[in-house]
């Protein structure tokens, strides 16, 4: 789907994300900053009441919410929003695997709109019914049976082959999604996997390259994405996220949702020998009865409980997935979900697999937009997926204005190093003759030399 920008400045174009989560809704309002960075211009977070696991449940609550989210952005960065790259995630997402195979009519240099019809042939796949293609992700190259080729623009070659990975959800689901979108007078640029966005702002291309694995723990969902060379290998969607440990809590502990909320992010921890055996927790009573009192180390084992099912999903997604003994760089871990103490730990001592906090603060430039208080709280992983649809927006308007460089290239003959001679001339209406000479051979034609026309022949 072709990008879409807010503005006419097409050196600078300003994009938005939307972020449609289970717990919350965040827009993000950015755009290139220098190089490999995003200039962020605001942010509006709202509460998401219409969405469960992922999934819309409540299309009128989920608008309302939208509708929020976006007047703080609006407001924070003076921006006129309507069009948004949307996350997408869920339990109704699955991948698979595909081949593709095209030939050429000649042994010409295989260039952008050569992939992009192998591309759009993935596109008709025969899909179960009720399902439709998300994403279409190029992994190694086959040029003339030569494998393993990752960047096959440029190469001369006639039979291209290439390995898929195909991302497809739900229909109603998607439709949905852009319903919700659409009611709340906004217009969708793109439809992006939320992990695959995270990945864009927590992980660098040596991560990548050495093999690692992304998990975001939202609050209904945690996303998993594998990468190895460089190249998406695995992704998963697992139906289990913090707001499932805070029923746990509130169940556990005889508490209201809200107190088992605050008890989660401010007490919580993975590891309950982490704790110690002497600390309560005093909980008010509700309409004056007496309050509770609740042991710190009970609340973690209530949460280590819960926490250990959903890293043991991702585990077997690892195993599952072929890649255990590739992955150099660990696991990331990342989202809302990642916030809770000592959870690094749990992860290492269930897969014994290295592991790390994925901060989305790497790509951030500082910004005169947002305060210090604001901007720090960006660097949080809870705002990972929106910065990575930024990011993703952005490598968009990348991709595409390489594509048209490359169309015009081949109708013209002009490149933005190299101008083709005479086109200056011819657009400010003179003759391809007039224009050549003029240019290039300047007085000594004004002083009447003999010039021969055939001389130009194929360079005009």
């Amino acid at each position: 789907m072709k990008p879409r920008i807010l503005e006419n400045e097409r050196e600078n174009p300003i994009i938005v994300g939307l972020d449609i989560g289970t717990t919350k809704i965040c827009v993000t309002v950015g755009r290139r900053s220098g190089s490999n960075k995003v200039e962020l211009l605001g942010v509006g977070k709202a509460e998401s009441a219409g969405v469960n696991r992922g999934v819309v449940a409540n299309i009128q609550k989920t608008v309302t919410s939208i509708r929020e989210a976006v007047a703080v952005a609006e407001g924070q960065s003076n921006v006129d929003i309507k069009v948004v790259n949307v996350g997408i995630a869920g339990q109704h997402i699955k991948s698979i695997q595909h081949r593709g195979i095209l030939t050429k009519s000649d042994d010409d240099e295989i260039g952008r709109i050569d992939i992009e019809r192998l591309i759009s042939d993935m596109y008709k796949l025969v899909l179960p019914p009720g399902e439709e293609i998300v994403h279409v992700l190029p992994q190694e190259f086959t040029i003339d049976n030569e494998p393993g080729i990752k960047e096959p623009i440029g190469m001369a070659g006639r039979r291209v082959e290439a390995n898929f990975h195909i991302i497809s959800g739900r229909v109603t689901d998607i439709k949905n999604i852009k319903r919700c979108v659409d009611n709340s007078d906004l217009e969708v640029s793109d439809l992006v996997l939320e992990p695959l966005a995270s990945s864009e702002a927590v992980l660098d291309e040596e991560e990548k390259t050495a093999g690692v694995v992304l998990v975001d723990i939202g609050g209904g969902t945690t996303d998993v994405a594998i990468f190895h060379e460089g190249i998406i290998r695995h992704t998963a969607v697992i139906p289990l996220g913090g707001n499932i440990v805070t029923e746990d809590i509130r169940q556990g502990c005889a508490v209201l949702r809200n107190q088992a909320e605050q008890l989660k992010v401010r007490y919580g921890s993975a590891l309950a020998d982490e704790n110690k055996d002497n600390e309560v927790i005093c909980v008010p009573g509700i309409r004056g009865r007496e309050a509770k009192e609740i042991s710190v180390k009970n609340l973690a084992y209530i949460i280590q409980a819960r926490m250990e099912e959903i890293i043991e999903h991702v585990y077997y997604e690892i195993k599952s997935s072929g890649y255990e003994d590739k992955l150099i760089a660990g696991i990331v871990i990342t989202g809302g979900g990642a916030q809770l103490k000592h959870l690094v730990q749990l992860v290492e001592y269930i897969t014994g697999i290295d592991c790390r906090i994925g901060y989305p603060n790497e790509y951030l430039a500082k910004t005169d937009m947002l305060n210090k208080q604001a901007f720090d709280e960006l660097k949080s992983p809870l705002y990972a997926t929106g910065i990575g649809l930024l990011i993703k927006g952005i490598l968009a308007i990348e991709e595409e204005e390489e594509k048209i460089e490359e169309q015009t290239i081949k109708r013209t003959g002009v490149t933005k190093e190299k101008p083709k001679e005479g086109v200056k001339e011819i657009a400010e209406g003179q003759s391809k003759k007039e224009g050549w000479l003029t240019r290039f051979l300047g007085d000594w034609i004004k002083d009447g030399a003999d010039i021969d026309d055939d001389t130009f022949i194929g360079k005009k």
